[in-house]
């Protein structure tokens, strides 16, 4: 079994560790902190599940991170 999977982020192809979770993922990347709306596969995930979801092999997944202020 392989220890790694191929998943796209932001349309961009990536490599992860298998059994990587969502909240995983966002650390990895420097987002833990941040407010961040994560679409797997075309679908949100609660920010609630994402401990609990693990990305699988072909995953899309789209993070869009929020930005506040204004004039």
């Amino acid at each position: 079994m392989s220890t790694s999977i191929d998943v796209v982020i932001n349309g961009q192809p990536s490599t992860i560790v298998h059994g990587t979770t969502i909240s995983v993922l966002l650390d990895q990347l420097g987002l833990g902190e941040r407010r961040v709306a994560v679409e797997r596969n075309r679908e949100i995930v609660p920010r609630a599940q994402h401990a609990s979801t693990i990305l699988a092999a072909g995953d899309q997944l789209e993070l869009v991170t929020f930005v506040g202020g204004g004039l």
